[in-house]
């Protein structure tokens, strides 16, 4: 499969409508909770008898008092991040799905998996605390980083979450989860842990998520879109995958969430995609192999002729170290590297060819017409 005919320029397809099997390292979606059938795992989505909202005014959760909040650490994040989650549910052809959102503006725009609502007829939001759910209309959606923003119809007054400076996390920190998990009755579910690694990268047949943060707070199905959260109740990023474990590997508390500074980054997208008009992706006209000597980089398997790769120069079996001086540590990196990219975008591209690094520079272009 070439790289740019299906990993650049073609946003994977949503995680909803995706073979529910295993990722390349045993790596599942958190997907919305599946009303019609079983979940990943062996779960039974739970459903929902909530009606839909002509979009009138909202009724918001009484405030919390201070006496009313837990003395740890974990609670005080907990509840102040609480005001600001939403559980979404997404009607569509092929079902029923529920998720969570983070509510990001006073009028009601809200951030959640692209997954949650891709494909949606209908889509309905409960806030933290309430019964009745309120109409929500999809802004836009980027499928290949797997986020969306949707907006409640005639809403106003609610508090939107504070977003952690992303050079402010590192390896180790205290974390806290918080979600709709198995979509169950109640409140919003809350779970703890610390980042266990930044910076990751996932790929499967359908495409490449990066800027991830790992964790091991519990995530489970309901959870996509949710905050994941630091001490003080700033989001550091969107919950969207979790490791599973198969016969051959173990995976234990093994989770991810989108990177806020990948977040802010798509966010920004889409709300300048909010007129409708998709944002075209860079091209470069390769396709990739893994790297089998245990080193890290992409090992490119062709060069499409004519393509920015081939007038740049690069050669089949070259390794790409680095793109604008970022590592690549494997395929994904690379891909995620170009799809954010937009045509007329300059890379420079530094690889090994014969034991020999060499620095190169490609204008990328857009996918060529099929």
């Amino acid at each position: 499969m070439s790289f740019d005919s299906h990993w650049a320029n073609t946003p994977p397809a949503a995680p909803t409508a995706r073979p529910r099997g295993n990722r390349v390292i045993a790596l599942l979606l958190v997907i919305a909770m599946s009303l019609g059938g079983g979940i990943i795992g062996g779960l039974i989505g739970a459903s929902s008898s909530d009606s839909s909202s002509n979009g009138g005014p909202l009724v918001t959760a009484a405030p919390i008092k201070p006496e009313d909040i837990g003395k740890t650490d974990i609670a005080r994040a907990a509840a102040a991040i609480a005001p600001s989650i939403v559980t979404i549910d997404s009607l569509s052809g092929s079902g029923e799905s529920v998720g969570t959102g983070i509510i990001v503006s006073s009028d009601g725009e809200i951030l959640t998996n692209n997954h949650v609502v891709e494909g949606a007829t209908s889509v309905r939001v409960r806030l933290n605390g309430t019964t009745a759910p309120i109409t929500a209309k999809v802004i836009a959606g980027d499928a290949g980083n797997d986020l969306a923003l949707i907006k409640l119809v005639n809403a106003s007054g609610l508090t939107a979450a504070t977003f952690a400076d992303s050079e402010s996390i590192a390896v180790g920190d205290p974390v806290v989860a918080v979600g709709y998990a198995l979509a169950l009755d109640g409140g919003p579910s809350v779970t703890s842990g610390i980042v266990s690694a930044l910076n990751r990268t996932l790929t499967d047949s359908n495409g490449a998520l990066d800027g991830l943060i790992q964790t091991d707070a519990a995530i489970s199905s309901g959870n996509s879109g949710g905050p994941l959260i630091n001490l003080n109740g700033q989001v550091i990023g969107i919950n969207t995958a979790v490791a599973n474990g198969d016969s051959s590997r173990a995976a234990n508390n093994i989770g991810f969430a989108i990177g806020v500074a990948e977040v802010q980054r798509v966010a920004a997208l889409l709300r300048k995609d909010a007129g409708g008009t998709a944002r075209e992706q860079g091209y470069l006209g390769i396709s990739l192999t893994d790297r089998t000597d245990g080193g890290a980089g992409a090992v490119i398997g062709e060069v499409q002729a004519d393509s920015p790769a081939d007038k740049a120069g690069l050669k089949v079996n070259d390794i790409v170290l680095q793109i604008n001086g970022k590592a690549i540590s494997g395929q994904g990196a690379l891909i995620a590297i170009v799809r954010d990219s937009a045509p007329g975008d300059v890379i420079k591209i530094k690889v090994e060819r014969d034991g020999v690094t060499k620095d190169l520079t490609a204008t990328l272009v857009a996918r060529p017409k099929e």
